[in-house]
């Protein structure tokens, strides 16, 4: 059976250019480099079941997973055809719900 893919989703794909951008402006290009590498390393490991991840709380409304990773908050869902969707990334100071609802849409 074949690996699943991660696929960074679009809402995803526009947190990640925050964190980055934050974190080189703050710490410089090398820490954001290893921040984020480590960040789509642990995504990765998801497809190998080396990340955990625990099920997103019922109140949310919304099937799928979600782990952390130094301060922020990753969440994922299975698609239709298998592969690992990563919904978003936030911050874990942000509030997760709205911000939550927002990225994954209707």
């Amino acid at each position: 059976m074949p690996r699943a893919q991660v696929r960074v989703q679009e809402a995803a794909s526009w947190r990640l250019d925050e964190i980055y951008r934050y974190t080189r402006d703050r710490w410089g290009a090398q820490q954001a480099d290893r921040y984020i590498t480590g960040l789509f390393e642990a995504c990765e490991g998801l497809s190998t079941h080396r990340t955990p991840s625990r099920p997103i709380p019922a109140e949310f409304g919304i099937e799928g997973c979600f782990f952390r990773y130094g301060r922020h908050v990753v969440y994922w869902r299975r698609l239709s055809n298998g592969d690992i969707g990563i919904v978003t990334i936030l911050h874990a100071r942000m509030h997760q719900i709205d911000r939550f609802r927002e990225d994954f849409g209707p």
